[in-house]
């Protein structure tokens, strides 16, 4: 399967297509995923559209080695976790293939990100070791035209600043953050600002009382001054991201696509609109599984965007308890 069949999709009977052939592929070549398959006793050759596919619960990801490739893996991205928990590794065997996702991803929402000042304020995923999101940021900065794109950390006042003077000069600036590190900014500083992305990637890691989105978006509005408070939608075992432009209703590039899980049944696909499981079809995620079932709730529509609306009670032990190996 060639990346460029890939990122070149743009109708959805491409997207099918692609998909399935890559069902095919990783259920022949994903050893963790086919015995998960068998465990369930399905026949691949029966598997004609894409909403008969099985989604791999993502716990997998903690437990196992999900890998499609035989090549050698040239980076491992790990989730945050908290302690006494395991954390996710994403074994990628070619890193160029995220680095196509993520700036193709981007570009397809927002244009260029060369035509951006970068601003990021993403404290607590600096504090580790092997963050997705953090080597997407540090991409994002080196892309950028403007040499004060940068990661602005504990220098809350630099940011401040920089920010206001910026938003002046009819710059286009992404300012992308954890939630807690954008509450902290404006409560310290007030803005009104006309020409920055406000980008919430979402958690408050421990560090503040966890908000839902419309309380989380509406402080923020007010601090920054902005109409819309915009989110990234993404996780360690995806190598795509989804976005939101405001209001909390995500769109995905063309080589995404969600369903929603019927909560009593996971093999079951629910219409538009009927709150349930998020399952992902990420095409980038070639070489691991593209086929993810999340600890997520949500809803989808029938424009293909989706809302968030929260997570299952049990996440930690929820799904499909098929498999011990």
């Amino acid at each position: 399967m060639k990346r460029n069949s890939i990122f070149s999709i743009d109708k959805s009977i491409d997207f099918s297509k692609r998909a399935l052939e890559i069902f095919h592929f990783q259920a022949k070549n994903c050893t963790v995923y086919k015995e998960f398959l068998n465990l369930l006793n399905i026949n691949t050759v029966e598997v004609k559209t894409i909403s008969q596919i099985p989604f791999l619960p993502i716990q997998f990801f903690k437990s196992h080695k999900i890998l499609s490739s035989n090549k050698a893996v040239e980076q491992i991205f790990l989730s945050s976790g908290t302690t006494g928990n395991q954390q996710s590794k994403h074994f990628v065997t070619d890193i160029s293939v995220y680095e196509e996702s993520f700036t193709k991803g981007f570009e397809y929402f927002y244009g260029p990100i060369e035509n951006y000042t970068v601003l990021a304020l993403l404290p607590s995923y600096l504090e580790r070791e092997g963050s997705s999101l953090i080597y997407m940021a540090t991409q994002f900065i080196e892309k950028s035209k403007n040499s004060k794109s940068g990661f602005y950390l504990n220098n809350l006042d630099e940011l401040a600043q920089l920010l206001k003077l910026l938003d002046r000069s009819d710059e286009n600036i992404l300012l992308i953050g954890v939630s807690f590190a954008l509450l902290d900014l404006v409560e310290q500083y007030s803005f009104k600002l006309k020409n920055t992305v406000i980008m919430e990637t979402g958690g408050m890691k421990g560090r503040r009382k966890e908000l839902i989105r419309e309380e989380l978006h509406q402080i923020l509005k007010r601090g920054f001054g902005v109409q819309n408070i915009h989110s990234e939608y993404g996780m360690t075992e995806l190598l795509s991201q989804a976005y939101s432009k405001g209001k909390g209703v995500f769109d995905v590039p063309p080589w995404m696509k969600i369903l929603i899980r019927d909560t009593e049944d996971a093999l079951t696909i629910l219409p538009e609109g009927k709150t349930g499981g998020i399952n992902i079809i990420d095409l980038s995620n070639i070489n691991s599984c593209s086929f993810i079932a999340t600890q997520d709730l949500g809803k989808t529509y029938t424009n293909g965007t989706f809302e968030v609306l929260g997570r299952f009670d049990d996440s930690d032990i929820r799904g499909c308890n098929l498999m011990v190996l």
